[in-house]
Formats: C-alpha cells, sequence, structure tokens
C-alpha cells in the first residue's frame, strides 16, 4: 500500500483515502475544499510559507447555532459600536507563519472582516468586523471550515476565575511515581544480590519495571515527541529533537534488554530523566509567569483621571480607584479608561484606537461608551457602569496597530543558535555513538543518550526572555512602565534624545503667573476657565488652577488646535485663548516669552505670562548625559523667551529649537533617524503624539492627568523624571548580561559534551544536570538584574 502525505494537513494518504484534485493528493473531502477555497480567492501561496501547515477541518453540524442568541454575542464581543464588532477567539492550530499569513487575510474570504490581528504566543485572533455584512457565527464557521477552529467556552468569559491546565503537574506526578517504583524495585539489581528468591522473581520485576515505564513514555514524555515532530515538519530544528530522541532511544533500549533478557535496562535512568525534565518546565512555566507580568493599569500605570465629588468638587484619583457608579471628567483628548452613560447632553467619540476608523462617532446623552474611546470636543461628564477592564485596556495598549516595527536583535541570535544547536549535537552524538560502539555497545549507548540529555539550549532560549521580563519588572517598581521587553534592548542602543519642554523639563505643578493687559471681568474669567477646562495641555492645566472664578458651566462651542490653543463661544462672546498666532498679533511685535494670549469678540485682551520652573534635577540629567556622550535636543512650540535661561541650564552641545508645531516635531525626529542616530523622544501629551511614533524610543511623561499615548513605548512618571540616565545606564547593562549569558551558556554545553565523549557522565546525572544548568542561568541573570537595579537605581 503506497502512503503519502495530504498536501494541506501532511496526514498519511493510503490507496483508500486518496482524494486527487489540481495534481496534487489530498487525505479527504475537507482539505480538499480547503485548497479550493485558497484557490479561489488567490491565497494559494499559504502553501509556499510551510508544507502541510493546514489542519482538517470538522464538520460543524450545528455546534454553533449557539451563536444566533444575542446575549451570549454580547458576552463575547470586546466591542459593539453602530456596525463595527470585535472579538478575540482562542485557536489552538495556530503553529506557523502559514497560520498568522492565512487569518491575517480572512477579510479575502469574507468581506464583512476588516482586519484580524494574531497574538501568536497566545494563539488568540482579535477580528474586527461590520455586523451589518457578517456576523459572529458566519466567521466562526469559515476558520471551522478552512481547519482553523476557535475553542469557545462562555466560562472564559464569566467573572468565575479561569480552569487551569494542570496536565504538566498530572505527567510529573506519573513520572515521579514510577520513577520512585523503578529505583525501589531495582535495587536488587544495584547491589547485585544473588540468592535463589531473587533468582525465582528476577524476570517478574524486570518486567513490572517495564510496565511501570510505560505511562510515563507514552504520558509523561508525550509533549516532547508532539513538539519533536512539529518541529521536523516545519523545519524547525529545536531542542526538542535530541530531547525526544534521547528518551526514545532509552526505552527501546531498555525495552530489548528486558525482552531478550540481556540485562535490567535503562529504565530507572529513563523515568528520571523524564521527571527531572518536566520538572524543569514547570520551573520555567512559573518563573516566566512570575517575571512576565501583565502589565496593565491596576498594577503599573500611573495615569489618572478627574472624578466628581460632592459638590462638583474635581479630584484626581488613580484609574485603578474607578468603581462603577462614579461621576467621571474626559478632557479633550483622553481616552474613556471604562464603559460608562454618557451624561452630557452630546459628544463626538473617537475609536480608531480600537476600531482603525478615524471618524469621530456622536453620542447623546444616555448612550453607551466604550472603554479605548477619545473624547473629541468640550468636556463632558459620564457615569462608570463597569470597573476599569484591565486586560482590555493592556490589549488596547499592546495593539499591533500601534506598536513599532523596531529590530529585536536578541530574538535573532537566540533563533540562530538554536537553529543550528540541534544539526551539530546530533552529528556529535551519532559520531560519539559509532566511535564508542568499536569498544562497547552498552558505552556507545550511554555517550549517545547522555550527549543528547545534558547539551541543552534551553538556557540559550531563555536568558534574553528571563533577562528583559526582570528588567521590565524592575524599571516598573521604579515608576518607569514599558509596554514590552523590546524597549528595554532599544533603549541600550539609543545615541540621541530629543526632550519637548514645556511640560516635560518643566513641571506643571508650580509656575508663577502674572496677568498683563485690560483687567479682565469675573464673567470673563469665568468663560476662560470653563473654555479651558476640556484642554489637557500643560499651560491650560496651570491656567485653569491660577483662575478664582469657580462657576462651572459648558460653553456653546469648543475646539483645541494643536500648537495653537483653544476657541471658544460661551454667553454668546467667542474667545480665542492661546499662541500670539491665534490671537493675530503682527510679527514683528511678537515677543519672546511663555504666554497665554486672550482675545474676545475680536478684541485683544491682553495676556498670562508664565515663568516656567524647570523640574528638580534636571541640570543635573543633563550634566549625566553629557557624560556618556550623548546627543540631545530641546523642542519647543513656544517661542526662544526662555532661550537665555536655557543656555544657562544645560550643556553647550544641547540643541534648542522653538516655535516647533506637531508637525515639525516629526520631522525633526525623522531627519535625525535618516542622518544614522537611534532617537528617543521623551514628551508629555498630544503636541507631541507623531514625535513620540516615529522615535526609535517614545518616552511619555506623567503627572495627575495625562492624555493616554499609544504611540508611546513607555510611561515616566514625572517624579522619576531624573532618573533617565539611570534608566538608560540600567537598559545597556541589562543587554550585557544577556551576552554575558550566552557565553555561559555555550561554556557549559561545550564541557558538558566533551565530558559526555570520553564516557564519564551516565544518562541519570546527564537527566539531572540538565534542569540544573536551566535553572541556574535563570538565577544567574536574575541576581544580576537586581544587583545591578539595587546599585544603578538607588
Amino acid at each position: 500500500m503506497e502512503k503519502k502525505g495530504c498536501y494541506h494537513c501532511g496526514n498519511e494518504i493510503t490507496t483508500f483515502n486518496r482524494i486527487v484534485f489540481d495534481e496534487k493528493e489530498f487525505c479527504c473531502n475537507g482539505c480538499k475544499t480547503v485548497y479550493e477555497i485558497f484557490s479561489e480567492n488567490d491565497l494559494s501561496c499559504y502553501y509556499d510559507m510551510q508544507q502541510a501547515p493546514g489542519a482538517t477541518p470538522e464538520e460543524a453540524n450545528g455546534k454553533y447555532d449557539f451563536l444566533d442568541k444575542s446575549e451570549i454575542i454580547n458576552k463575547l464581543l470586546e466591542f459593539d459600536e453602530g456596525p463595527t464588532s470585535i472579538v478575540s477567539l482562542y485557536i489552538p492550530h495556530i503553529h506557523c507563519s502559514s497560520c498568522i499569513w492565512i487569518l491575517e487575510n480572512l477579510n479575502r474570504l469574507n468581506q464583512g472582516v476588516y482586519r484580524v490581528l494574531v497574538n501568536f504566543p497566545e494563539k488568540k485572533a482579535t477580528i474586527t468586523f461590520n455586523k451589518e455584512k457578517t456576523s459572529l457565527k458566519e466567521i466562526v464557521l469559515l476558520l471551522n471550515k478552512i481547519g482553523y477552529e476557535p475553542y469557545i467556552s462562555l466560562k472564559n468569559y464569566d467573572d468565575k476565575p479561569q480552569q487551569v491546565d494542570r496536565s504538566l503537574i498530572y505527567k510529573i506526578g506519573i513520572a515521579f511515581f514510577a520513577f520512585g517504583n523503578v529505583m525501589m524495585l531495582s535495587f536488587p539489581e544495584y547491589f547485585n544480590i544473588d540468592d535463589i528468591w531473587m533468582r525465582q522473581y528476577k524476570d517478574f520485576f524486570r518486567w513490572l519495571i517495564l510496565i511501570i515505564s510505560l505511562p510515563v513514555f507514552f504520558y509523561s514524555a508525550s509533549p516532547y515527541y508532539i513538539a519533536a515532530w512539529k518541529g521536523i515538519r516545519s523545519k524547525n530544528y529545536t531542542i526538542d529533537i535530541p530531547m525526544a530522541l534521547g528518551i526514545i532511544v532509552m526505552f527501546i533500549r531498555s525495552a530489548v534488554d528486558i525482552i531478550f533478557d540481556l540485562g535490567p535496562g535503562f529504565f530507572d535512568s529513563m523515568t528520571m530523566l523524564v521527571f527531572f525534565m518536566l520538572l524543569g518546565k514547570l520551573f520555567q512555566q512559573r518563573t516566566y509567569n512570575f517575571l512576565s507580568f501583565e502589565r496593565d493599569y491596576k498594577s503599573y500605570f500611573p495615569i489618572a483621571i478627574t472624578k466628581l465629588v460632592e459638590g462638583n468638587k474635581e479630584e484626581p484619583i488613580q484609574i485603578y480607584d474607578v468603581v462603577k457608579g462614579d461621576r467621571l471628567l474626559i478632557r479633550n483628548q483622553e481616552l474613556l479608561p471604562v464603559d460608562s452613560i454618557l451624561i452630557s447632553e452630546s459628544t463626538f467619540i473617537d475609536y480608531s484606537f480600537v476600531t482603525g476608523e478615524a471618524v469621530p462617532v456622536e453620542k447623546k446623552s444616555g448612550d453607551k461608551l466604550f472603554a479605548g474611546g477619545k473624547q473629541v470636543g468640550d468636556i463632558i461628564e459620564v457615569e462608570v457602569i463597569n470597573s476599569v477592564s484591565q486586560s482590555y485596556l493592556t490589549q488596547l495598549w499592546s495593539n499591533d496597530v500601534f506598536q513599532k516595527r523596531v529590530d529585536m536583535k536578541y530574538k535573532t541570535i537566540t533563533d540562530t543558535i538554536s537553529h543550528f544547536f540541534t544539526p551539530v549535537l546530533l552529528t556529535i552524538s551519532i559520531l560519539g555513538f559509532i566511535g564508542w560502539s568499536f569498544v562497547s555497545i552498552n558505552a556507545a549507548f550511554n555517550v549517545f543518550t547522555a550527549i543528547l540529555i545534558v547539551a541543552c539550549p534551553c538556557a540559550l532560549a531563555l536568558t534574553a526572555p528571563f533577562t528583559l521580563g526582570n528588567a521590565i519588572r524592575i524599571l516598573g517598581r521604579s515608576s518607569f512602565y514599558l509596554k514590552n521587553v523590546t524597549v528595554v534592548e532599544q533603549m541600550a542602543k539609543v545615541d540621541t534624545i530629543v526632550f519637548d519642554k514645556t511640560g516635560t523639563i518643566t513641571t506643571n505643578a508650580k509656575s508663577i503667573i502674572q496677568y498683563e493687559g485690560e483687567e479682565l471681568t469675573s464673567e470673563e474669567q469665568s468663560d476662560i476657565r470653563n473654555i479651558i477646562r476640556g484642554s489637557n495641555h500643560p499651560l491650560s492645566r496651570k491656567l485653569y488652577g491660577f483662575l478664582q472664578a469657580r462657576i462651572v458651566a459648558k460653553p456653546n462651542t469648543f475646539e483645541e488646535i494643536p500648537g495653537q490653543g483653544l476657541v471658544g463661544t460661551m454667553n454668546n462672546r467667542s474667545y480665542f485663548i492661546g499662541s500670539q498666532e491665534l490671537v493675530g498679533i503682527p510679527h514683528d511685535k511678537i515677543i519672546n516669552e511663555t504666554a497665554v494670549h486672550i482675545k474676545i469678540d475680536g478684541e485683544y485682551k491682553g495676556k498670562f505670562v508664565f515663568a516656567n520652573h524647570y523640574r528638580l534635577g534636571v541640570k543635573e540629567l543633563f550634566e549625566q548625559l553629557d557624560k556618556k556622550h550623548y546627543k540631545f535636543a530641546i523642542l519647543s512650540g513656544d517661542n526662544d523667551g526662555e532661550l537665555e535661561a536655557l543656555k544657562a541650564l544645560l550643556p553647550p552641545s544641547t540643541a534648542l529649537v522653538f516655535n516647533q508645531k506637531p508637525e515639525q516635531k516629526l520631522e525633526y525626529v525623522k531627519e535625525l533617524q535618516e542622518t544614522g542616530a537611534n532617537v528617543m523622544m521623551v514628551g508629555d501629551g498630544l503636541n507631541d503624539a507623531g514625535a513620540l511614533a516615529q522615535s526609535n524610543v517614545g518616552v511619555s511623561i506623567s503627572e495627575n492627568v495625562n492624555v493616554f499615548t499609544p504611540a508611546s513605548d513607555a510611561i515616566l512618571d514625572a517624579r522619576k523624571f531624573a532618573y533617565l540616565e539611570k534608566f538608560m545606564d540600567y537598559s545597556k547593562k541589562s543587554v550585557k548580561i544577556i551576552k554575558l549569558s550566552y557565553i555561559l551558556a555555550l561554556t557549559y554545553n561545550v564541557i558538558g559534551i566533551s565530558v559526555c565523549l570520553l564516557n564519564k557522565m551516565s544518562p541519570l546525572v546527564a537527566a539531572i544536570i540538565m534542569p540544573v544548568s536551566t535553572i541556574s542561568i535563570i538565577s544567574f541573570v536574575t541576581i544580576l538584574t537586581n544587583y545591578f537595579a539595587k546599585r544603578i537605581l538607588k
């Protein structure tokens, strides 16, 4: 009977199940149908990325009829506004680049799908779709039809804790039980006990040992066989291949010894090997879970929101303190942190962070507003209906739409080492087996097995994630919150730092404000205060606290012009509040100073002049950066009124650039990058969003209230601004730790393999040393990252 592999899924084809279509062979009609779908929609290059990447599709047969019920759909959807809905589905079959490619091109199979973002490590696909053109059920059925059946359990969407996968614990338990009993039954063999009783029961004990070892070989060790097979199919030569081969060789050799009465075999070594390898896997998993914290608002973000308390008094509170029933003020360009009900008359909500659609949606009083929407226009009041959705906001901040395509060199190094390590290891082990087979076949098997076990690139693969994972946790404790671990490495490469001036190197908390011009009436002051109430610009926040009027009212119109100021109407009077250009001061009469100018009903009234206070430690920070040979620049939307003060404060090498609009800041960063500079941009809000996105590393400074900017890679608590140079130094030390741990891991492998080639190490000792080496590398990088943290960040 001729045997071949299915063109779609790779499963075995025999004479009885062969289906030929388009000169290709398939194992069933389901695989043939999937191939037809992909071919008809010009998606056949799915098969070019990897041989037989698909899975055999299963028949639905009414399995997803529950998706016709709106109450169930509402539990599954993460976002539902107008025609746009978003759902995240767990798809177990995601395993290679072909899977990512076909899922992210799902819109070519269903026109109602806008886009799909695949989270490969979590095997999750976030699907944005138009519910007027398709439905959740149709999408799920399509996924099922092409072999990517999602796992949907409504338990995942309840408030109850999710079920924990305990299969690894069960495998360890069985392996522990087996190796303990096998060793106990092997004691007579260990001590060469030779009496009548032992000779009578020797065969019984050996066969009992074989039977006890079977669950370990077929069940406990199964993850290694599965991973090795997937690696062979995808031509990705992972460490699981030599591990699986070592276990199989030991089992076959031991079974042959017992069946043909050649000896007791190595079942004690095999069961203990599997136990220690699984124990090492459990340790890695638990430690990684500990270090890889969820970067959510409740635990880490210092961003606050404004809450209305008794008497309509405004009180800034931390986001994690927001509870159902609270009334919040949301200013222009602020992000809604929670699902809420609109109390104000009307507003426009920009859901582009969530849906990718930039057109704001008009909302009326009583409408539901979803977390993640950005308020556009005048200040609004909302009532909270859900507590802060940490995982949803974390997902929003980590959304691939806002991720920068950064160079992840450490991953490339790890992948390269792992890719070449396995073929080299197999070659050495085979040569060792051949060489020792001329001396003793038993010694040859011992050498072959020991090499496969002791040489473990797990340490090579884990050193970068563990080092950077611990570093990001330590930096978070120091109030510097990074989006992901790649930011640590990017920071280590930075050679140029660009700072915004207002609100970044100056503090929003302290300023001396003086008014110059025609005296403002109490009504005009009240109108000005109510208009700037909706703005988050640092000068607006300072002026809002300075004005004494306390009558709260809603402007008739409100518009914030980035880089210029505010335009609004109140009590049938028009107000222009902002820069000299906004109020129409002629260019030849512009004065160099930091001020907010007032124009009412076309008549210039006067200006509020600000004497800026620079953040504590700014001078020392720039001196430290200068000593470390960083290049840096100050960008400001203001004029050069503080040029002399800045020159006295900053090193002579500092580039000072004034009158910069938001798009000019972005262009400045881009020009630096074109000269080969690796740029960090440090800003504080809306005016810096473009430059933050353009830079290699964007850092957003946060005080009491801030605009949420997904373009940033990190959020720095303003109180820790003077620590920036220390954070940069720590990132460089973290990268050095990675390189040092690579050297340590490779040294261990060279020594271990050399000892095995000399037949000085048994498979049992190798099995014990292998997880110990991994634990030692993890401990090494953890201790060093903590040591440098205490030394640098003190």
